[in-house]
């Protein structure tokens, strides 16, 4: 273990998240040692004075938290990618594919989802040896439980879907994202074919970083209600992801986790009226959300052209080239 080193952790937030991505930061600050400085940043478009000065005040000794406003560095793009959004996702979901470039002073880092809770040391998966991968994941058992899914994985991406990682959990390989120019592959795909993908950021990782990625236990990003059970001792990172939020539903495997670190945030009691207001018409809402997905995976994979249809475009694969060797680099040069 190294002493005193630094940990650059990432989350993903608005203001509409703030009270959930607060219980996940307490959850993270009560499993932390003090051999460590645990700097989390919240990538943001804007978060209003009394949300930050809220969870700036939950910070230590050894975790300091930062907000980084990516409003102008996303300026060129931010309408692009506001236009290919859909459903109960917000832009913020993108931000994760853009820390290589606007962090050059890492070489290596953490994202996390902000509906998660954490039950061990988080410098655990920032040690752990990466090799020459750019993802440290694990296989998304949301997919591997749901046949339509599944087939879409590998038929309109070409992931296998034991293979096929869930994006809220991640120890990112910046240096070598950078050098794979990942980033401007994502936005050549995004800008010149708009395909239609079930996750947006998810499924672009997962082609992008295609056989370099080092696949952990699901316990680092399990899934309540998908996978196989696991009790809750043996887990390291509870991840409420889709629409089942232990705040909206009382049935959501785990959900007492959350409750626990609810209660130590000053959140709690607006949490508890979320809950205790959610409607029959927003959970129905929800069922639609999901049938929705399952509707355009179907529609996806019957589709005559897929990402794996132009992933393996000669231009595409060329992106190594120098500045002045082609047009790529323009349609991709959009961060300021």
């Amino acid at each position: 273990m190294n002493i005193n080193q630094e940990i650059p952790i990432f989350f993903s937030c608005d203001d509409n998240y703030v009270p959930y991505l607060a219980v996940a930061i307490r959850s993270l600050i009560d499993h932390t040692t003090q051999n460590n400085i645990y700097r989390i940043i919240i990538l943001n478009t804007g978060i209003n004075e009394s949300n930050q000065k809220k969870l700036k005040f939950m910070e230590t000794k050894n975790v300091k938290i930062s907000f980084e406003n990516i409003s102008k560095s996303l300026q060129n793009i931010d309408n692009e990618l506001k236009f290919r959004l859909r459903d109960y996702y917000s832009i913020a979901i993108y931000y994760r594919l853009f820390i290589p470039s606007l962090f050059p002073m890492y070489e290596k880092a953490i994202y996390l989802d902000a509906d998660m809770i954490i039950l061990n040391d988080v410098a655990k998966l920032y040690e752990m040896d990466m090799g020459d991968n750019l993802l440290i994941a694990t296989t998304d058992s949301t997919v591997n439980d749901t046949e339509i899914f599944k087939k879409y994985s590998k038929v309109a991406l070409g992931i296998e879907p034991q293979k096929y990682i869930n994006s809220g959990m991640l120890v990112m390989n910046l240096r070598g994202m950078r050098q794979e120019k990942l980033e401007k592959k994502f936005i050549y795909l995004l800008l010149k074919y708009n395909l239609e993908v079930i996750a947006p950021d998810q499924d672009y990782l997962n082609v992008l970083c295609k056989d370099r990625i080092k696949y952990i236990n699901e316990t680092w990003d399990k899934m309540p209600d998908f996978g196989k059970k696991i009790p809750q001792n043996d887990l390291h990172i509870i991840h409420y992801n889709m629409t089942r939020k232990p705040w909206h539903y009382d049935d959501v495997p785990y959900s007492d986790v959350f409750w626990q670190y609810a209660k130590k945030t000053e959140f709690c009691d607006s949490l508890k009226k979320e809950f205790i207001s959610y409607t029959d018409e927003q959970r129905n809402s929800d069922q639609i959300v999901i049938k929705n997905l399952t509707n355009l995976a179907n529609k996806i994979i019957n589709q005559d052209v897929k990402i794996i249809d132009v992933i393996h475009e000669t231009d595409f694969f060329e992106t190594n080239k120098t500045d002045s060797e082609g047009s790529f680099t323009n349609m991709g040069e959009v961060l300021t």
